[in-house]
């Protein structure tokens, strides 16, 4: 996987629209929606436990985001996910916040444990914790932590037997065996909410269209990176960034991943 690589799979994302079913959080929904199809991908939000399973199995991806979970929101979200398992529809889960309450770290460890995952995106504390590991979190961040990020990948992968990517002021995406390090982003990012959200949608439009899902994460998340670098040298401040960095998410192309990508195997 290298910075051509990226671009090519970016454009086939473009070319075939992929369907993403999102079963997501309230706060993030609508920045989902538009940064998906910025993207050139199709959002989908169906929540409905009456519906969800059909909806999975016509889907390119599910994403499973748990930031604002209740009870009928996670019954939907089994229900989806065995759906998506039954007719081979990857499935990206987002462990939002576990580690900050008992109830949401056991939530997130339930649906690794009773859906086959295909990508788990999450920071270091959230993945840390679905693995049993000790990291600080406050609320639904990330607390600062010297532990090493690649080895916490590697390990949960090895554990989850899942593609694990930790983002964060670099990003790790792992197997288990093969690992990428992408240092693409921007400190802004952690000033809009739901970007880390959208990165694990834009993840899911990835490996709808590209089934080595180290290589679709890995690639995504270089793209990902590259809009929101670009779009912060346009902003003034949070309110600009969010708008340039949608207009970042349809507009660069591949001589800007090019450009710009900085991803390497480690």
């Amino acid at each position: 996987m290298n910075v051509q690589n990226v671009a090519n799979v970016l454009e086939k994302v473009r070319q075939t629209n992929p369907l993403v079913h999102n079963i997501t959080n309230v706060v993030v929904t609508n920045f989902t929606a538009n940064g998906l199809l910025a993207l050139g991908a199709s959002p989908v939000m169906a929540y409905a436990k009456e519906e969800v399973a059909d909806m999975a199995k016509i889907a390119g991806a599910l994403v499973l985001n748990i930031g604002t979970l209740n009870e009928t929101e996670i019954e939907a979200m089994l229900i989806a996910g065995k759906s998506a398992n039954e007719h081979n529809v990857p499935v990206v889960f987002d462990p939002v916040g576990a580690g900050a309450t008992p109830y949401r770290t056991e939530t997130a460890r339930k649906l690794v444990r009773e859906l086959n995952v295909s990508i788990i995106r999450g920071n270091a504390a959230e993945i840390a914790n679905v693995i049993g590991e000790q990291w600080t979190i406050k609320g639904v961040d990330a607390g600062e932590s010297g532990g090493d990020v690649v080895a916490l990948a590697k390990k949960a992968a090895q554990q989850l037997k899942t593609v694990v990517a930790i983002t964060g002021k670099e990003d790790v995406v792992t197997d288990g065996h093969t690992t990428y390090l992408i240092r693409n982003g921007h400190p802004i990012l952690t000033k809009v909410t739901g970007t880390g959200c959208l990165v694990t949608s834009v993840i899911g439009a990835f490996v709808a269209v590209e089934k080595n899902a180290v290589h679709a994460a890995a690639a995504a998340l270089t793209y990902y990176g590259v809009a929101a670098e670009i779009a912060a040298k346009e902003a003034e401040g949070p309110g600009s960034f969010q708008i340039a960095f949608l207009n970042q998410l349809a507009n660069i192309g591949t001589d800007d991943i090019v450009r710009h990508g900085s991803i390497e195997i480690v």
